[in-house]
């Protein structure tokens, strides 16, 4: 068993269209590699920064992300019973790719829908306002059907 930890920089395509590590930046490697009948395990974790835009509001957000990998390396010619060639990953010159595993971990560990704070209101569907900064911003909205009702005067209901 080896016990790896490095900072490595992230590679392309480390993301989704709305959140992503960007690429170049630091990703935190927390790995160990554990030789097994099959091949190496590798396990461990994946620190790194993501960065996109709120679902809600399309605010920043910025927000560290920890995905735990897990992956086999097969041995070539030594993939377990039961396991599909193309499920398996095999060393390459006794080396490990690493960038496929880190990808499929990473961006499972993204949010779905990012929001830049649990309780975001987002924007306002007429005019864009952003309701965080204002939370009172409302639209008059008459139905026009109803439009020669709101010239009345309002009932005294003293009389």
């Amino acid at each position: 068993m080896r016990t790896v930890s490095r900072v490595v920089a992230a590679p392309a395509d480390l993301g989704t269209d709305v959140i992503r590590i960007p690429e170049g930046s630091d990703l935190e490697l927390d790995l160990r590699l554990e030789s097994v009948l099959e091949g190496v395990l590798v396990s461990g974790t994946v620190l790194g920064r993501a960065r996109g835009e709120c679902v809600r509001c399309l605010d920043d957000v910025d927000r560290e992300v920890v995905a735990e990998l897990q992956e086999l390396y097969a041995y070539p010619g030594r993939i377990p019973d039961g396991e599909d060639d193309d499920e398996v990953r095999e060393l390459q010159d006794d080396r490990i790719d690493l960038e496929p595993a880190l990808r499929d971990a990473t961006v499972l560990a993204l949010p779905y829908q990012p929001l830049c704070r649990d309780d975001c209101p987002g924007l306002c569907s007429e005019c864009g306002a952003h309701l965080a900064e204002d939370p009172d911003h409302r639209h008059e909205d008459v139905d026009p059907r109803w439009q020669a009702l709101a010239q009345l005067e309002p009932l005294d209901p003293t009389e």
